[in-house]
């Protein structure tokens, strides 16, 4: 075999680096083909999902991967939420059958009092290293990307949570598939309603717990959401948005499974 010069062996490097770390990110083909079997309008269908080998095949891919290789802060951000309702998926699965996810850890408020809520547990492993789910959400997602559509994107298994994309989220496509999600999430009837009329809208919980992410009042939250808001309301909610009176829905904790 005729030997290589540097310059060349370096060039080749630089070539398929890419390749090689958007590998390392976990197989995209592989949870479409999750979500896509066990996802569908009426629920996440636990009872298969939980002896499904492809989701510990996944995670295991995730466990080996070190974000720091990838790309750039879409290939990351796509990660994160690819973990983060991964391991979502395996928590649940793995307490299946339960009524509500709030089942799994020490119970709602004595949970939260002492920290032992599911999102306390540490046990989503990526690049070597054991997160909560908490720690997922607040101190990388949140804190690390500035996109407050990643709200939209991530799901805590409850029927009040945004729907679970039945594809994976990928860098090239992120902004589109986002879009997507913000659209679907606000045309749920049961936490998002808009009144033209009254100029009244009833929005998910999830805007009152995160209003700081969307511009910390409710004006600045309706102009966020006008492009994405039903075609009869955007544009009065991008030149009227502090005419409208907000209220926030009750949220629903009820498990996302099929029933």
């Amino acid at each position: 075999m005729p030997c290589l010069s540097p310059n060349f062996r370096r060039w080749l490097w630089l070539c398929l680096w890419p390749l090689a770390s958007l590998q390392a990110a976990g197989d995209d083909a592989l949870l479409t083909a999750l979500l896509t079997d066990h996802v569908s309008d009426e629920g996440v269908d636990y009872a298969a999902l939980e002896v499904d080998p492809r989701l510990p095949r996944y995670l295991e891919q995730l466990a080996a991967t070190d974000p720091a290789t990838l790309p750039d802060d879409r290939a990351r951000l796509a990660l994160w939420i690819n973990a983060y309702n991964a391991y979502t998926l395996k928590l649940v699965a793995d307490a299946y059958p339960v009524s509500s996810i709030h089942d799994i850890g020490s119970g709602r408020v004595l949970g939260w009092l002492l920290q032992r809520t599911p999102w306390d547990i540490r046990f989503a492993r990526v690049g070597g290293q054991d997160y909560t789910l908490n720690e997922i959400e607040h101190e990388i997602l949140r804190k690390q990307f500035s996109e407050p559509r990643l709200h939209f994107a991530i799901v805590c298994a409850a029927r009040s949570c945004p729907p679970l994309r039945r594809e994976a989220y990928a860098a090239a496509r992120l902004d589109a598939q986002l879009a997507d999600q913000a659209r679907q999430f606000l045309r749920q009837g049961a936490d998002n309603h808009f009144d033209l009329a009254a100029r009244r809208a009833r929005l998910s919980a999830i805007f009152s717990w995160f209003k700081d992410d969307f511009g910390g009042s409710d004006t600045a939250l309706l102009k966020f959401i006008a492009p994405y808001a039903p075609p009869d309301v955007s544009a009065d909610l991008a030149g009227q948005a502090a005419e409208w009176v907000v209220e926030y829905a009750d949220y629903n904790w009820a498990l996302n499974g099929r029933p």
